[in-house]
């Protein structure tokens, strides 16, 4: 495994942006608990203010958890935005349902059990497109959300550097593989401009062409 930041920065980087927010620090706590990932304040703050930019009319996220980033976007949209979570367990996405409803932001929420593929299918116009599914499923998450994106649409992915074991030559297990098939998708696509931030575990970001 090759480390993506260094630990001292992402101290440094913490240290500067503290968060007051009863329900982040809620679902931070509960993510520790249960082992259960998720991307982080860190990376939630990348989120917020591309969110803020852009000001989707809809957000897609293929994988929620239980909400952790869905907050993130929800805290950031609009009145007239709104964010579609999307996971197999009916658990998570009831606790989603309720800090949603808690913080007074159920309106921005769209709460679905299921394959996220299939749920995804369902929806045209993406203004935002957030991925966050099981790592070898990225490939085949862009073919089918592409044709379903707006114009000048914006595709995040986390995971995008996977522990560092895309730059590692010998390491060749379906998540890695599904990762580096991805990313080169969206690197050589000439509809989208991509970048990978090397925060916590790499962010793709990708502006897709009108």
């Amino acid at each position: 495994m090759i480390p993506i930041t260094d630990s001292r920065i992402e101290s440094y980087l913490m240290h500067m942006i503290p968060e007051d927010d009863p329900h982040l620090a809620a679902m931070e706590e509960k993510a520790e608990e249960s082992g259960l990932p998720i991307v982080g304040r860190l990376v939630g703050r990348f989120l917020y203010l591309l969110t803020r930019l852009r000001q989707p009319a809809l957000v897609v996220e293929l994988g929620s958890g239980f909400g952790y980033s869905a907050y993130w976007f929800a805290r950031a949209l609009s009145v007239r935005g709104k964010v579609v979570l999307t996971d197999y367990s009916e658990k998570n996405v009831a606790y989603a349902r309720q800090v949603f409803t808690e913080s007074g932001f159920s309106g921005r929420g769209e709460f679905r059990v299921g394959d996220a593929l299939q749920i995804g299918r369902e929806y045209n116009d993406i203004d935002l497109l957030f991925i966050d599914i099981d790592k070898y499923q990225y490939p085949e998450a862009i073919r089918v959300m592409w044709p379903r994106l707006a114009p000048n649409a914006l595709v995040i992915a986390d995971n995008a550097l996977w522990h560092g074991k895309v730059a590692e030559e010998g390491t060749q297990d379906r998540e890695t593989e599904g990762i580096r098939q991805f990313n080169e998708f969206m690197f050589s696509h000439d509809d989208f401009f991509s970048s990978i931030i090397p925060l916590r575990d790499g962010v793709l970001l990708a502006y897709k062409f009108n």
